[in-house]
Formats: structure tokens, sequence, C-alpha cells
């Protein structure tokens, strides 16, 4: 059976931790299905169509990684892909207590469906897209947490309209 796992998130930017926890998965996995989901709780900074066409440009030649988007539950989504795994990154205590309480709660929900953890590497710890997105809403040059493949001028010209 092909192991398909799912990355979600709303990647508002996609950041260069986000890519290296892809990047690290790809050998752990058949596929890994990028899903961009919708959550009400927050308003886009950028618009959903602009974030699926970067994220598909980082991983262009990557044939197991790909980007799909979603609104609902994680689970039903992988559930409808078939997928068997949920991919998250780990970078402090606290994440882990968030994300440890949404996985036990998947696995309750669904048990075939293992959420499997990556700790984020050092260097990219304290990269948020909420910190990324802030550099870039007030002209700062948050390149370095970019990933190198996207054009930086794009990040200022394609934020949603208020």
């Amino acid at each position: 059976m092909e192991r398909i796992a799912i990355f979600p998130g709303s990647f508002d930017p996609f950041t260069i931790g986000h890519e290296s926890i892809v990047r690290r998965a790809i050998p752990l996995f058949d596929q890994i299905i990028i899903m961009i989901g919708y959550n009400s709780n927050k308003k886009p900074f950028y618009p959903l169509a602009k974030r699926k066409e970067w994220i598909k440009k980082v991983f262009e030649n990557e044939p197991k990684v790909s980007v799909g988007k979603f609104e609902g539950l994680t689970v039903d989504y992988c559930r409808k892909v078939h997928a068997q795994y949920i991919l998250r990154g780990l970078r402090t205590a606290a994440d882990f207590e968030y994300e440890r309480a949404i996985a036990q709660v998947n696995k309750k929900m669904h048990p075939e469906i293992e959420t499997v953890f990556l700790l984020t590497t050092p260097e990219h710890t304290p990269i948020t897209s909420t910190i990324v997105r802030d550099i870039l809403r007030h002209g700062g040059d948050a390149s370095m947490f970019l990933p190198k493949q996207l054009d930086i001028q794009e990040f200022y010209t394609e934020q949603e309209e208020s």
C-alpha cells in the first residue's frame, strides 16, 4: 500500500521551515500532499490560489509532493485521498502540547490515521508564518525566511485586499 501523508496548514506564507519539514519527510513517504486548509478564525493575508502556486513552484521538481486545498477536518481529507498519515512539524514545547491534543482527537475519530511529528531544525525554530507576515506587512526583507525558489517581490504585491 502506498504511504500517503498530508501536511496540513494555512501556509500564509509558506516558509523555509515548512519547506524543510516536507523535504525531510520525502524519504519517509511515497506521496506528500501539502494541504492548504481554510481556517475560519483567520483572515488570509495572501490569496489561496497564490499560496498554492508558490508551494507548487517550491516543489516543481519533486514528483512525490503535490498541493491540495480543503475546508473541513484534516482526517476527512485524509480519508478522501486515502492518506494514512498526517505530517506535522514541531518547533517548541507549546507546539507539542497543541499538536498532541489534535493528534489524539484525530486518532480517536479515525484510528487508522497516524500523526507523524518532525522536529524543526534549530535554525528554523523561531520562524513562523505570523512573524514572516508581519515583516512583509511592514515592508521588511523576509527573503531569508522564504523558499529561495520564490520571488520576494511577489509577496509585497499579492496581499489580500482589506
